[in-house]
Protein backbone atom coordinates (compact mmCIF):
# COMPACT_ATOMS: atom_id res chain seq x y z
CA UNK A 1 0.00 0.00 0.00
CA UNK A 2 1.44 3.33 -1.01
CA UNK A 3 1.99 6.01 1.63
CA UNK A 4 1.25 8.76 -0.90
CA UNK A 5 -2.01 10.68 -1.08
CA UNK A 6 -3.76 9.47 -4.24
CA UNK A 7 -6.90 10.87 -5.80
CA UNK A 8 -9.02 10.20 -8.85
CA UNK A 9 -6.53 11.91 -11.20
CA UNK A 10 -4.36 8.81 -10.83
CA UNK A 11 -6.87 6.94 -13.01
CA UNK A 12 -9.18 9.48 -14.64
CA UNK A 13 -8.74 12.36 -17.05
CA UNK A 14 -9.70 15.91 -16.15
CA UNK A 15 -12.58 15.80 -18.64
CA UNK A 16 -13.92 12.58 -17.10
CA UNK A 17 -13.74 14.13 -13.65
CA UNK A 18 -15.59 17.26 -14.78
CA UNK A 19 -18.35 15.13 -16.31
CA UNK A 20 -18.70 12.96 -13.21
CA UNK A 21 -18.70 15.94 -10.86
CA UNK A 22 -21.44 17.87 -12.69
CA UNK A 23 -24.53 18.02 -10.41
CA UNK A 24 -28.03 17.43 -11.77
CA UNK A 25 -30.93 19.29 -10.19
CA UNK A 26 -33.31 16.66 -11.57
CA UNK A 27 -31.35 13.76 -10.03
CA UNK A 28 -30.99 15.62 -6.74
CA UNK A 29 -34.69 16.41 -6.57
CA UNK A 30 -35.49 12.79 -7.37
CA UNK A 31 -33.36 11.63 -4.43
CA UNK A 32 -35.16 13.98 -2.05
CA UNK A 33 -38.63 13.11 -3.37
CA UNK A 34 -38.03 9.35 -3.27
CA UNK A 35 -36.73 9.60 0.29
CA UNK A 36 -39.78 11.50 1.49
CA UNK A 37 -42.09 9.22 -0.52
CA UNK A 38 -40.71 6.21 1.36
CA UNK A 39 -41.24 8.07 4.63
CA UNK A 40 -44.84 8.74 3.61
CA UNK A 41 -45.24 5.09 2.65
CA UNK A 42 -44.03 3.93 6.06
CA UNK A 43 -46.53 6.25 7.76
CA UNK A 44 -49.32 5.05 5.46
CA UNK A 45 -48.52 1.40 6.22
CA UNK A 46 -48.70 1.97 9.95
CA UNK A 47 -51.84 4.08 9.67
CA UNK A 48 -53.50 1.23 7.75
CA UNK A 49 -52.28 -1.53 10.09
CA UNK A 50 -51.74 0.13 13.48
CA UNK A 51 -52.05 -3.14 15.41
CA UNK A 52 -49.68 -5.18 13.23
CA UNK A 53 -46.30 -6.04 14.72
CA UNK A 54 -44.92 -6.54 11.22
CA UNK A 55 -46.13 -3.09 10.14
CA UNK A 56 -44.46 -1.54 13.18
CA UNK A 57 -41.16 -3.30 12.48
CA UNK A 58 -41.24 -2.35 8.80
CA UNK A 59 -42.12 1.26 9.60
CA UNK A 60 -39.35 1.63 12.17
CA UNK A 61 -36.78 0.12 9.80
CA UNK A 62 -37.88 2.25 6.85
CA UNK A 63 -38.14 5.46 8.88
CA UNK A 64 -34.76 4.97 10.55
CA UNK A 65 -33.19 4.23 7.18
CA UNK A 66 -34.78 7.25 5.52
CA UNK A 67 -33.75 9.50 8.40
CA UNK A 68 -30.20 8.38 7.68
CA UNK A 69 -30.92 8.99 3.99
CA UNK A 70 -31.84 12.61 4.78
CA UNK A 71 -28.57 13.00 6.68
CA UNK A 72 -26.70 11.58 3.68
CA UNK A 73 -28.46 14.04 1.35
CA UNK A 74 -27.44 16.83 3.73
CA UNK A 75 -23.89 15.52 3.41
CA UNK A 76 -24.25 15.78 -0.38
CA UNK A 77 -25.36 19.40 -0.02
CA UNK A 78 -22.36 20.07 2.19
CA UNK A 79 -20.24 19.19 -0.86
CA UNK A 80 -22.47 21.40 -3.07
CA UNK A 81 -23.13 18.29 -5.16
CA UNK A 82 -26.78 17.33 -4.74
CA UNK A 83 -28.21 20.13 -6.92
CA UNK A 84 -26.72 22.19 -9.73
CA UNK A 85 -27.98 25.35 -8.03
CA UNK A 86 -26.00 26.58 -5.00
CA UNK A 87 -29.21 28.11 -3.63
CA UNK A 88 -31.03 24.78 -3.79
CA UNK A 89 -28.14 23.04 -2.06
CA UNK A 90 -28.40 25.55 0.78
CA UNK A 91 -32.16 25.95 1.07
CA UNK A 92 -33.43 22.44 0.33
CA UNK A 93 -30.38 20.95 2.04
CA UNK A 94 -31.31 22.83 5.19
CA UNK A 95 -35.10 22.53 5.21
CA UNK A 96 -35.77 19.13 3.60
CA UNK A 97 -32.65 17.21 4.60
CA UNK A 98 -30.76 18.62 7.60
CA UNK A 99 -33.37 20.17 9.90
CA UNK A 100 -35.79 17.19 9.88
CA UNK A 101 -33.05 15.08 11.52
CA UNK A 102 -31.65 17.86 13.73
CA UNK A 103 -28.56 18.68 11.67
CA UNK A 104 -26.92 22.02 10.84
CA UNK A 105 -25.73 22.16 7.25
CA UNK A 106 -23.25 25.04 7.44
CA UNK A 107 -21.54 23.80 10.60
CA UNK A 108 -21.52 20.25 9.30
CA UNK A 109 -19.85 21.44 6.08
CA UNK A 110 -16.90 22.93 7.99
CA UNK A 111 -16.61 19.83 10.17
CA UNK A 112 -16.75 17.49 7.21
CA UNK A 113 -14.18 19.48 5.21
CA UNK A 114 -11.67 18.83 8.01
CA UNK A 115 -12.53 15.13 7.88
CA UNK A 116 -11.67 14.99 4.18
CA UNK A 117 -8.49 16.99 4.66
CA UNK A 118 -7.18 14.85 7.52
CA UNK A 119 -8.88 11.46 7.12
CA UNK A 120 -7.45 8.95 9.64
CA UNK A 121 -4.81 11.44 10.78
CA UNK A 122 -4.51 13.14 14.17
CA UNK A 123 -6.58 16.16 13.13
CA UNK A 124 -9.47 14.13 11.72
CA UNK A 125 -12.56 15.28 13.68
CA UNK A 126 -14.21 11.89 13.08
CA UNK A 127 -11.35 9.86 14.52
CA UNK A 128 -13.34 9.16 17.67
CA UNK A 129 -15.87 7.18 15.64
CA UNK A 130 -13.27 4.59 14.62
CA UNK A 131 -10.84 4.65 17.55
CA UNK A 132 -12.75 2.03 19.62
CA UNK A 133 -12.33 -0.62 16.91
CA UNK A 134 -11.53 -3.46 16.79
CA UNK A 135 -13.38 -4.30 19.97
CA UNK A 136 -15.01 -7.33 21.57
CA UNK A 137 -18.34 -8.68 20.41
CA UNK A 138 -19.75 -8.05 23.87
CA UNK A 139 -18.71 -4.39 23.70
CA UNK A 140 -20.22 -4.01 20.23
CA UNK A 141 -23.45 -5.64 21.42
CA UNK A 142 -23.62 -3.14 24.27
CA UNK A 143 -23.24 -0.26 21.82
CA UNK A 144 -26.08 -1.67 19.73
CA UNK A 145 -28.20 -2.12 22.86
CA UNK A 146 -27.67 1.55 23.76
CA UNK A 147 -28.79 2.47 20.25
CA UNK A 148 -31.97 0.41 20.25
CA UNK A 149 -32.90 1.18 23.86
CA UNK A 150 -32.80 4.94 23.34
CA UNK A 151 -29.82 5.55 25.63
CA UNK A 152 -27.70 6.84 22.74
CA UNK A 153 -30.66 9.00 21.67
CA UNK A 154 -30.91 10.64 25.10
CA UNK A 155 -27.20 11.42 25.08
CA UNK A 156 -27.45 12.78 21.54
CA UNK A 157 -30.36 15.09 22.39
CA UNK A 158 -28.54 16.53 25.41
CA UNK A 159 -25.40 17.09 23.34
CA UNK A 160 -27.34 18.70 20.49
CA UNK A 161 -29.12 21.05 22.87
CA UNK A 162 -25.81 22.03 24.49
CA UNK A 163 -24.22 22.62 21.07
CA UNK A 164 -27.18 24.62 19.81
CA UNK A 165 -27.08 26.72 22.99
CA UNK A 166 -23.38 27.45 22.46
CA UNK A 167 -22.30 25.57 25.57
CA UNK A 168 -20.50 22.83 23.61
CA UNK A 169 -18.38 23.18 20.50
CA UNK A 170 -20.03 21.78 17.38
CA UNK A 171 -19.20 18.28 16.23
CA UNK A 172 -20.93 15.78 13.99
CA UNK A 173 -19.16 12.89 15.70
CA UNK A 174 -17.21 13.01 18.98
CA UNK A 175 -14.80 15.34 20.72
CA UNK A 176 -17.08 18.26 21.63
CA UNK A 177 -15.52 20.65 24.14
CA UNK A 178 -17.20 22.78 26.78
CA UNK A 179 -17.13 26.45 25.84
CA UNK A 180 -17.21 29.53 28.09
CA UNK A 181 -20.84 29.81 29.18
CA UNK A 182 -22.65 32.52 27.18
CA UNK A 183 -25.13 34.84 28.85
CA UNK A 184 -28.74 33.78 29.17
CA UNK A 185 -29.68 36.20 26.39
CA UNK A 186 -26.99 34.86 24.07
CA UNK A 187 -27.98 31.28 24.92
CA UNK A 188 -31.55 31.98 23.86
CA UNK A 189 -30.36 33.66 20.67
CA UNK A 190 -28.15 30.65 19.88
CA UNK A 191 -31.04 28.27 20.46
CA UNK A 192 -33.38 30.31 18.28
CA UNK A 193 -30.86 30.40 15.44
CA UNK A 194 -29.69 26.80 15.61
CA UNK A 195 -32.80 24.98 16.76
CA UNK A 196 -35.36 27.12 14.93
CA UNK A 197 -35.28 25.20 11.62
CA UNK A 198 -35.53 21.92 13.52
CA UNK A 199 -38.62 23.05 15.43
CA UNK A 200 -40.24 24.43 12.29
CA UNK A 201 -39.75 21.22 10.29
CA UNK A 202 -40.94 19.05 13.17
CA UNK A 203 -44.04 21.23 13.56
CA UNK A 204 -44.79 21.00 9.84
CA UNK A 205 -44.42 17.22 9.91
CA UNK A 206 -46.71 16.97 12.93
CA UNK A 207 -49.32 19.23 11.30
CA UNK A 208 -49.27 17.22 8.06
CA UNK A 209 -49.79 13.99 9.98
CA UNK A 210 -52.52 15.60 12.05
CA UNK A 211 -54.26 16.74 8.85
CA UNK A 212 -54.44 13.08 7.79
CA UNK A 213 -56.06 12.20 11.10
CA UNK A 214 -52.97 10.38 12.39
CA UNK A 215 -51.04 12.84 14.52
CA UNK A 216 -49.88 9.92 16.66
CA UNK A 217 -47.57 8.85 13.84
CA UNK A 218 -45.24 11.70 14.75
CA UNK A 219 -44.34 9.73 17.88
CA UNK A 220 -43.26 6.89 15.58
CA UNK A 221 -40.98 9.31 13.72
CA UNK A 222 -39.32 10.23 17.03
CA UNK A 223 -39.18 6.58 18.08
CA UNK A 224 -37.36 5.63 14.87
CA UNK A 225 -34.90 8.51 15.35
CA UNK A 226 -34.31 7.26 18.91
CA UNK A 227 -33.71 3.62 17.93
CA UNK A 228 -33.17 2.34 14.39
CA UNK A 229 -31.62 5.60 13.16
CA UNK A 230 -29.06 5.44 15.96
CA UNK A 231 -28.18 1.85 15.07
CA UNK A 232 -27.93 2.50 11.34
CA UNK A 233 -25.71 5.55 11.83
CA UNK A 234 -23.33 3.53 13.98
CA UNK A 235 -23.05 0.64 11.52
CA UNK A 236 -22.52 3.04 8.63
CA UNK A 237 -19.74 4.91 10.44
CA UNK A 238 -18.00 1.66 11.38
CA UNK A 239 -18.04 0.51 7.77
CA UNK A 240 -16.54 3.68 6.35
CA UNK A 241 -13.27 3.95 8.25
CA UNK A 242 -13.01 1.52 11.18
CA UNK A 243 -10.26 -1.12 11.10
CA UNK A 244 -8.55 0.38 8.07
CA UNK A 245 -4.96 1.52 7.49
CA UNK A 246 -4.25 5.06 8.75
CA UNK A 247 -2.28 7.24 6.40
CA UNK A 248 -2.52 9.50 3.39
CA UNK A 249 -3.83 6.99 0.88
CA UNK A 250 -7.65 6.75 0.59
CA UNK A 251 -7.31 3.22 -0.79
CA UNK A 252 -6.15 2.26 2.68
CA UNK A 253 -8.01 4.50 5.12
CA UNK A 254 -11.49 4.33 3.56
CA UNK A 255 -13.66 1.33 2.80
CA UNK A 256 -16.24 0.59 0.15
CA UNK A 257 -18.81 -2.02 1.21
CA UNK A 258 -21.00 -4.03 -1.09
CA UNK A 259 -24.65 -3.41 -0.20
CA UNK A 260 -27.66 -5.63 -0.84
CA UNK A 261 -31.26 -4.41 -0.93
CA UNK A 262 -31.69 -4.56 2.85
CA UNK A 263 -28.47 -2.62 3.41
CA UNK A 264 -29.56 0.06 0.96
CA UNK A 265 -32.84 0.38 2.83
CA UNK A 266 -31.11 0.75 6.20
CA UNK A 267 -27.39 1.49 6.59
CA UNK A 268 -26.41 2.35 2.99
CA UNK A 269 -28.88 4.81 1.44
CA UNK A 270 -27.94 6.83 -1.63
CA UNK A 271 -24.81 4.76 -2.40
CA UNK A 272 -23.09 5.90 0.79
CA UNK A 273 -21.50 2.44 0.85
CA UNK A 274 -19.30 3.60 -2.06
CA UNK A 275 -17.26 5.58 0.42
CA UNK A 276 -13.83 4.91 -1.05
CA UNK A 277 -15.04 6.37 -4.33
CA UNK A 278 -16.41 9.38 -2.46
CA UNK A 279 -13.05 10.05 -0.80
CA UNK A 280 -11.19 9.68 -4.07
CA UNK A 281 -13.44 12.28 -5.69
CA UNK A 282 -15.64 14.09 -3.11
CA UNK A 283 -17.20 16.39 -5.70
CA UNK A 284 -19.03 13.53 -7.44
CA UNK A 285 -22.76 13.39 -6.56
CA UNK A 286 -23.99 10.17 -5.00
CA UNK A 287 -26.01 9.36 -8.14
CA UNK A 288 -22.78 9.09 -10.15
CA UNK A 289 -20.66 7.13 -7.68
CA UNK A 290 -21.56 3.80 -9.30
CA UNK A 291 -20.37 5.17 -12.65
CA UNK A 292 -17.15 6.33 -11.00
CA UNK A 293 -16.72 2.89 -9.49
CA UNK A 294 -17.05 1.22 -12.89
CA UNK A 295 -14.41 3.48 -14.41
CA UNK A 296 -12.02 2.92 -11.52
CA UNK A 297 -12.50 -0.84 -11.79
CA UNK A 298 -11.77 -0.74 -15.52
CA UNK A 299 -8.56 1.24 -14.84
CA UNK A 300 -7.34 -1.25 -12.22
CA UNK A 301 -7.74 0.98 -9.18
CA UNK A 302 -9.06 -1.73 -6.87
CA UNK A 303 -5.99 -3.94 -6.65
CA UNK A 304 -5.01 -2.32 -3.34
CA UNK A 305 -8.39 -0.99 -2.29
CA UNK A 306 -10.14 -1.65 1.01
CA UNK A 307 -13.39 -3.36 0.01
CA UNK A 308 -15.78 -5.46 2.11
CA UNK A 309 -18.24 -8.01 0.72
CA UNK A 310 -21.00 -6.82 3.03
CA UNK A 311 -21.82 -5.14 6.33
CA UNK A 312 -21.70 -8.40 8.27
CA UNK A 313 -18.11 -8.82 7.12
CA UNK A 314 -17.35 -5.30 8.35
CA UNK A 315 -18.85 -6.07 11.76
CA UNK A 316 -16.74 -9.23 11.97
CA UNK A 317 -13.67 -7.08 11.40
CA UNK A 318 -14.82 -4.54 13.96
CA UNK A 319 -15.50 -7.21 16.59
CA UNK A 320 -13.58 -10.37 15.69
CA UNK A 321 -14.40 -13.53 17.63
CA UNK A 322 -10.80 -13.94 18.73
CA UNK A 323 -10.40 -10.37 19.99
CA UNK A 324 -9.13 -10.30 23.57
CA UNK A 325 -10.73 -8.02 26.16
CA UNK A 326 -8.57 -5.18 27.32
CA UNK A 327 -9.03 -2.34 29.75
CA UNK A 328 -11.20 0.41 28.36
CA UNK A 329 -12.25 -1.39 25.18
CA UNK A 330 -15.70 -2.51 26.25
CA UNK A 331 -17.29 0.91 26.64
Amino acid sequence: MTTQRRDATTWLTRDEIRTLARPSTFAGARSVLVTWALIAGAFALLARFPHSVVAWLVALVVLGGRQLALAILMHECSHHSLFASPRLNEQLGTWLCAAPVWQRLVDYRAHHARHHAFTSLENDPDLGLTAPFPTTRRALARKFARDLSGVAFARRVLALLAMDAGWLSYTASTGARWLPRPSARQTLANLARNTGPVLVTQAVLLLVLAATGHAWLYAVWVLAWATTFSLFVRVRSIAEHAVTTPGLDPLGHTRTTRANVLARLTVAPHDVNLHLEHHLLPSVPHYRLAQLQRLLRERGAYGEATVANGYLDVLRLAAPAAHLSRAGVEG
